[in-house]
């Protein structure tokens, strides 16, 4: 390791979880090296005062010390440490507490992809590595005072879609007062998912600035720097895949043409349109519901830009009301079409019955938290709209073959090997 070399410490109750990181991250790519691991907190706390890591990956349930106490710890005795919280938890308040305490962000364990691991990687690197970098600051307005303003605004942005901090909406009535005061008249977002990465920010867009220096790690990070330089817009990576693209509803038409040339040359490419708005309240209203989208992409396999919107609308309802039991006449209900003519449709686009779909849906979020969370069945009964605990456990048992405290401890055995 050379003196350049920036440390990692990976601290996660689950060594498959370790071991996966250490192994299929590619940490050269970020002049990083795993110094150390380890399996609780009070282990990981010995590990970093004898290796002294410059990054810290840390689980947030754990045995001895939790990861926030850990990132407590040791932003006390060293402020300047990178620290990266990975959640099994959907609620995020855990990720708000390891926040408040200096974390830089957290990543949900059943679904970060590569790209989302990778910006971070890459802004600590950055960050690391700058002359005079100082720590950033604890509270409020003042921690993006030193920061690139475009990923003061999306790290904001994230944080505000994702429950984490509220200084988001803020931030935007600065906004609209200044480079973004067109907004404040018709503007219409778009929703856009991209496939393998892009060779260069130039290439992404017709009409872009040629000769530019290469853009950001990520396809979507690339893209948005692309689209940024076509024309008058603002654009944004809300993950490693999805851009959000805001533009004037006068330009709707201009931009729908270069978004089709694009994907001429990128079949990958994809798009969903949403409603015109205007204003901080429509923005914030809007967006919101944009993002939705992104839940069912990476959780649910559905692609964007590519069901029927009463059929999405439908999956939406199916996912976000998970802890109720949604049927199919109120869902039809709810997207506007018969209940006979949404049942067809539903099974034409999806490939199996709404029920079913329903039902497969319940049972990965159970699944996943009796994996991966400490919640008592009668909780995650609730989580899926069960009547109760006894109900549920019949139910996981048809579904699966086993009742969910097997299930369970199988899966955590399996994971320890």
């Amino acid at each position: 390791m050379s003196d350049t070399t920036i440390r990692v410490l990976i601290a996660d109750d689950e060594v498959i979880i370790r071991r996966g990181l250490i192994s299929t991250v590619p940490w050269e790519r970020y002049g990083m090296e795993v110094v150390a691991d380890a399996p609780n907190g009070t282990r990981a706390w010995e590990a970093f005062l004898e290796h002294e890591p410059e990054v810290v990956i840390t689980d947030i349930v754990m045995p001895g010390m939790t990861g926030i106490e850990l990132i407590r710890k040791i932003k006390e005795h060293a402020p300047r440490t990178k620290a990266l919280l990975l959640s099994c938890h959907r609620d995020f308040e855990y990720a708000k507490q390891g926040i408040k305490y200096g974390a830089s962000g957290y990543l949900l364990k059943t679904d970060f992809s590569d790209e989302e691991l990778g910006d971070y990687l890459e802004g600590f690197r950055s960050e690391l590595r700058r002359p005079g970098q100082q720590a950033p600051a604890q509270s409020g307005g003042a921690e993006t005072a030193g920061e690139d303003k475009a990923a003061g605004v999306e790290g904001a942005l994230r944080e505000w879609l994702h429950g984490i901090r509220d200084r988001f909406p803020a931030e935007l009535e600065r906004l609209l007062e200044a480079e973004w005061r067109w907004m404040r008249e018709p503007t219409v977002p778009y929703l856009i998912g991209c496939g393998g990465p892009a060779a260069s920010a130039e290439a992404e867009v017709p009409g872009a600035t040629t000769g530019a220096a290469p853009g950001p790690a990520t396809c979507a990070a690339r893209l948005a720097a692309g689209l940024a330089s076509a024309g008058l817009c603002a654009a944004a990576a809300l993950s490693g895949q999805h851009v959000l693209l805001l533009v004037p509803e006068g330009e709707r038409q201009a931009w729908n043409a270069r978004l089709c040339a694009r994907k001429a040359a990128d079949p990958q490419l994809r798009w969903t349109e949403g409603a015109a708005f205007a204003g901080a309240s429509g923005w914030l209203a809007e967006v919101r519901r944009l993002h939705g989208r992104i839940e069912l992409e990476t959780r649910h396999r559905v692609r964007i830009g590519e069901w029927p919107e009463p059929i999405a609308a439908a999956v939406r309802l199916i996912v976000e009301q998970a802890d109720s039991q949604l049927s199919v006449a109120e869902a039809a209900h709810e997207v506007g079409l018969s209940r006979s003519h949404f049942s067809t449709l539903f099974k034409r686009v999806v490939g199996e019955s709404f029920v079913a779909f329903t039902c497969r849906t319940k049972l990965g979020i159970a699944s996943e938290l009796l994996a991966a969370s400490k919640l008592t069945v009668q909780d995650i009964a609730d989580r899926v709209g069960m009547p109760d605990a006894k109900y549920f456990s019949k139910w996981f048992k048809r579904c699966t073959g086993q009742t969910p405290s097997h299930y369970r401890t199988e899966r955590r055995m399996t994971d320890a090997r």
